[in-house]
């Protein structure tokens, strides 16, 4: 058996053995996680698919830190796991800076509190999300760590260690790519449908895991069922704050057909069509976004870094520093030559 094929079968024993439940549970994010490593090309970061145990037994754990029992990273990863996009509708553009989304929320918070505290109380970082600022921070740790990697390479020294902790660096980002994947994750409709409901949707918190855990495990997701929906690699050019904003914009205009296939009975019965469809289409997007920005932070991470010419960006000289938060604004993503060899 050839290596490649070895760790995909490897992954597929390790993550669909029978396990308890977990949001978008650990067979939907270990599914789009494999599904992710085996489509990706020749010329990409091919070293992970010799870490895919890594990548399946670390597919949840950023669910694991949003626990009561560690109130301080309760409070910091619980909305890196959500987008609410309606909740701060205001905002059109959001920031460039995870600290600037912050003070604007807390800036609407206390505006609100003055003439509708009951909309004030979730006007604030925890019930708006910070998903995106998230996924790209991850995005970046990986195109730095593998940076790394190709300088010891380069160096003829041994990365097998730096692969193993780039392995862990891309299931914690992995994680953030499935949630928002998942549509309930973008939008405030995330554990019942919430405001006027005139088509009568359901409200009961229980119908996120009913879509994402129980169903799941009625239709028994594989990789396979992902890779042959997976769109053509994409997202190589551009700004990836922007394209995971755009991402995670379709996924909230998803939302309201998740609801409707949950009152019409779809998620009740594996054998309905119309519910899988839902899934294939969600967590094969999922799949092929983070297939893509694993290639992207390959062949980025061939980039050398611009030296920088003038303040830098925590400088109060800088022309764009803000001084609410200590930074200038991050800078657009660098441009990728059309192709990097491995």
């Amino acid at each position: 058996m050839k290596p490649s094929l070895l760790a995909a079968a490897v992954l597929l024993t390790a993550c669909f053995a029978p396990t308890a439940a977990l949001a978008w549970g650990k067979r939907a994010h270990a599914a789009i996680d494999s599904a992710a490593l085996q489509a990706l090309p020749d010329d990409g970061p091919v070293f992970l698919k010799r870490h895919v145990q890594v990548i399946a037994d670390g597919a949840v754990l950023p669910d694991g830190w949003r626990s009561e029992s560690e109130p301080f990273l309760k409070i910091e990863e619980d909305p890196n796991h959500g987008w609410f996009r309606e909740q701060f509708a205001f905002m059109a553009n959001p920031p460039r800076s995870r600290y600037a989304f912050v003070l604007a929320l807390y800036d609407e918070q206390r505006r609100l509190a003055q003439r509708d505290p009951a909309a004030a109380e979730r006007m604030n970082v925890r019930w708006a999300g910070t998903l995106p600022y998230a996924a790209t921070e991850g995005y970046e740790r990986i195109v730095a760590t593998m940076r790394q990697i190709r300088a010891l390479r380069a160096a003829g020294e041994d990365t097998r260690e730096l692969e193993r902790t780039c392995a862990f660096l891309v299931s914690w980002f992995a994680h953030y790519i499935g949630d928002g994947a998942q549509p309930q994750h973008d939008s405030i409709h995330h554990d019942g449908w919430q405001g006027p409901n005139p088509h009568g949707y359901s409200t009961d918190p229980k119908v996120h895991g009913k879509f994402e855990s129980d169903y799941i495990d009625k239709i028994a997701l594989t990789p396979q069922d992902l890779l042959t929906r997976m769109p053509a690699l994409a997202h190589q050019d551009g700004d990836v704050f922007e394209q995971l904003l755009g991402f995670l914009a379709i996924g909230t205009g998803r939302v309201e057909q998740v609801y409707r296939l949950e009152k019409a009975g779809a998620f009740d019965d594996a054998s309905r069509t119309d519910g899988r469809a839902m899934v294939y289409l969600t967590a094969g997007d999922g799949a092929a976004m983070l297939r893509d920005l694993l290639v992207r932070a390959w062949r980025e991470s061939a980039l050398q870094p611009v030296p920088v010419r003038g303040p830098r960006s925590m400088d109060p000289a800088h022309p764009q520093y803000d001084p609410s938060t200590g930074s200038a604004p991050a800078p657009r993503s660098p441009a990728l030559p059309s192709t990097q060899t491995q």
